[in-house]
């Protein structure tokens, strides 16, 4: 059966070649209602846009291409402003990943295309990655499963963190409940703690909900109450909505916790800004701790206690399933677990 081509989606959806093209190259110059029934005929078809003619004879572009989420941080981009010292520190989750992408890619012998998923629309922004690469990596919550189903047709395809979706993709994901589960237990055994608070993401965060499971299995375990929602919630889990929970979190009177556990590192950093401000010690007074293991948490005051995932390794290990689906079609997908550590720092009173 041959490849759909812009004829055939051009066809389906009753407009002509030109305006197909113009959805992929500039969908903004598109109606959204025509842009929209193009995209759903490609989706139909199983239309992938080539990249250029080697691509249409060959399938093989030597490139792999990686699309996630804009994960900017505009606190920690005003860090590394501050301190040109502090460009390796202040990377970011996505940096990481990129990072490990680009050296194991590298090895291989191939490039990498990379693609941050902005608002407005990120379809045609995929469908151009994909139809530049020969493999494609993807962020969980970054691309809309159908259009992960039509692109993996053409394309090998892993998915990096959250749930395994689509069966037959590879899957690579942290043990994020494991890790959290960890953490809570070193500040209720080690610690003596009682009363945490757990500032998590929205419900649509497969790694966030899983650090929220961790912790409460935690909790569970030592007797103490356990919360069917997180403490708190933020949208986007930078610095600033970090700073805002733990601000909210002093305010809401009653007895204070003794600890604040984020779900990610860039929450706990502005948290420690946040309570640095506001006059409160950590740890004397509050335990703050993070989960990622960004460099940033090592030069911050005090240093965060977090876990530390294997973030190059996740997309060393991305580049490594891709070549191997692309050298053996015919491979049953897998779905890997990498493990996480606990760094204990000066934040929960340790180091």
């Amino acid at each position: 059966m041959s490849a759909p081509t812009v004829y055939d989606v051009a066809e389906r959806s009753g407009v002509s070649i030109a305006t197909v093209s113009r959805v992929y190259r500039t969908p903004e110059s598109v109606r959204a209602q025509t842009r929209e029934r193009v995209l759903e005929a490609a989706r139909e078809l199983g239309y992938v846009p080539s990249g250029n003619a080697r691509g249409l004879a060959s399938r093989t572009t030597g490139v792999l291409g990686l699309c996630f989420p804009d994960y900017a941080d505009p606190d920690a981009e005003a860090d590394a402003e501050a301190d040109s010292d502090a460009d390796d520190a202040v990377m970011l989750y996505s940096d990481q990943i990129i990072r490990g992408m680009e050296r194991a890619a590298r090895r291989h012998g191939y490039a990498l295309l990379i693609a941050a998923s902005l608002e407005g629309g990120p379809e045609s922004l995929v469908a151009k990655v994909a139809g530049r690469v020969d493999g494609f990596a993807v962020l969980a919550q970054t691309v809309p499963t159908e259009d992960l189903e039509v692109i993996s047709r053409r394309l090998p395809v892993v998915m990096l963190a959250g749930p395994r979706e689509i069966d037959h993709l590879d899957h690579i994901v942290v043990a994020n409940a494991d890790g959290e589960r960890e953490l809570t237990r070193h500040l209720i055994e080690d610690h003596g703690l009682r009363r945490l608070v757990f500032v998590g993401g929205d419900t649509d965060s497969p790694d966030a909900e899983a650090r929220f499971r961790g912790f409460q299995e935690a909790c569970r375990d030592a007797g103490l109450p356990v919360p069917d929602e997180p403490a708190l919630r933020t949208t986007m889990m930078k610095q600033a909505e970090g700073a805002r929970a733990a601000e909210a979190l002093l305010d809401r009177g009653g007895e204070r916790p003794e600890a604040m556990l984020f779900a990610n590192d860039q929450m706990a950093v502005g948290a420690l800004r946040a309570l640095a401000r506001r006059g409160v010690r950590v740890p004397q007074e509050m335990a703050v701790t993070g989960f990622d293991g960004i460099p940033l948490g090592r030069i911050v005051q005090p240093s965060l206690t977090t876990v530390r995932q294997p973030i190059r390794r996740l997309g060393e290990q991305a580049v490594e399933l891709l070549v191997q689906r692309l050298s053996d079609t015919g491979r049953e997908p897998v779905s890997l677990t990498l493990p996480v550590s606990v760094v204990r720092r000066a934040s929960c009173g340790c180091g």
